[in-house]
């Protein structure tokens, strides 16, 4: 009789844990339904001591899996564009060497610029006659680089200080006309680049100057600029704007006409050497040169300007344009009126109420 009951003790333990996790669910819900009846027995402990128990915690939830998904989506795709933005930087940087190097001594037989005008515009393009810069007469390098870059030969590419007075202008103005470009800036333009006007371009066009500092001497920049720079529609280099215009070389060409030339760079594309003034800014730029280069000089002008002063936009050296007429005044003294961005479509020069240009 005891063998029997130890038997059947045993039977029902063996099949309580046959019940398993069911069975131990149920018997803690059937405790967790008496508390209240064993009025607060399985209370919190420290009700006991009088004490409040700590507030429960929020579960954590996670986000949702489709917030989480495009998330992750939006950072790939950022780092996927970063790294193409970066490999394309590189890969134009490198044929911009590239090219820059072979036009150390070689000159291009076509610019960006050139294929761009004749694509977009189906202008007819006439071919351009560069010059070895000593066969440039020096009065007309001197006003080239008085009047678009006067700190030509002091800056490394860029000049931070025509930066911050074409913002001003530009604020000042409500749009932006001004740029800030270095004679570097517009020849890696020129040459690599497109005229339409965006961040892009100028951020490519400022990398590109520096490598063209870095690569090439001032005396060959200045031979690419009077080689290939825009003056006029189909018209690229001075040689070839003096043949259209006048039937004869830089060199046969006077002073006045050389003014008007280079004061056309601003808008070649809308206006000519002979209807300058019908533009106030290619006019105050024509004025300019004229009273440096044109004008005869006067006494006290020429003796103030005799030993050691140079005037603006002179080489290192001696560049000085000989009997130009000068007031002998150094770059930082007079400093030419600016030049807004020549426009990137025909018939859309830009021409604006712009500060009149200092007093030279």
């Amino acid at each position: 009789m005891l063998r029997q009951q130890k038997f059947e003790g045993a039977f029902r333990r063996r099949r309580d844990r046959s019940a398993g996790w069911a069975s131990l669910e149920s018997k803690q819900a059937a405790a967790i339904g008496r508390a209240p009846a064993l009025g607060g027995a399985l209370a919190h402990p420290l009700a006991e001591n009088g004490l409040a128990p700590p507030p429960e915690l929020a579960p954590y939830s996670p986000p949702p899996p489709r917030r989480r998904k495009a998330l992750g989506v939006a950072l790939d795709l950022a780092r996927s564009a970063l790294v193409w933005i970066l490999a394309a930087t590189l890969c134009y940087l490198a044929a911009a060497a590239l090219l820059i190097s072979v036009y150390r001594w070689v000159d291009p037989p076509v610019t960006v610029l050139m294929a761009y005008r004749s694509w977009r515009f189906g202008w007819k393009i006439e071919e351009p006659k560069p010059l070895r810069l000593a066969k440039v007469p020096r009065y007309i390098r001197s006003m080239l680089v008085s009047i678009e870059d006067y700190k030509f030969y002091e800056h490394h590419g860029i000049d931070l200080e025509a930066f911050e007075r074409a913002r001003e202008i530009n604020k000042r103005l409500g749009k932006p006309l001004y740029g800030g470009s270095t004679l570097t800036m517009q020849v890696a333009r020129t040459l690599f680049l497109v005229p339409e006007k965006s961040y892009v371009r100028k951020y490519l066009e400022v990398l590109t100057a520096f490598e063209l500092e870095a690569l090439l001497s001032k005396t060959r920049i200045l031979e690419l600029y009077f080689g290939y720079a825009e003056w006029g529609k189909g018209l690229f280099g001075m040689e070839a704007a003096s043949r259209k215009w006048y039937g004869r070389g830089i060199s046969d060409i006077s002073r006045d006409e050389a003014a008007r030339l280079i004061a056309l760079l601003s808008s070649p594309i809308k206006y000519g050497p002979d209807t300058i003034q019908k533009s106030r800014i290619l006019s105050e730029r024509y004025g300019y040169l004229s009273y440096r280069y044109d004008a005869p000089p006067e006494p006290e002008a020429t003796a103030q300007g005799a030993p050691g002063a140079r005037a603006s936009g002179e080489a290192p050296g001696g560049e000085a344009p000989a009997g130009s007429g000068t007031a002998g005044a150094s770059s930082q003294e007079t400093k030419p009126p600016l030049s807004p961005e020549p426009s990137a479509t025909e018939g859309d020069e830009v021409e604006a109420e712009a500060q009149p240009a200092a007093a030279p």
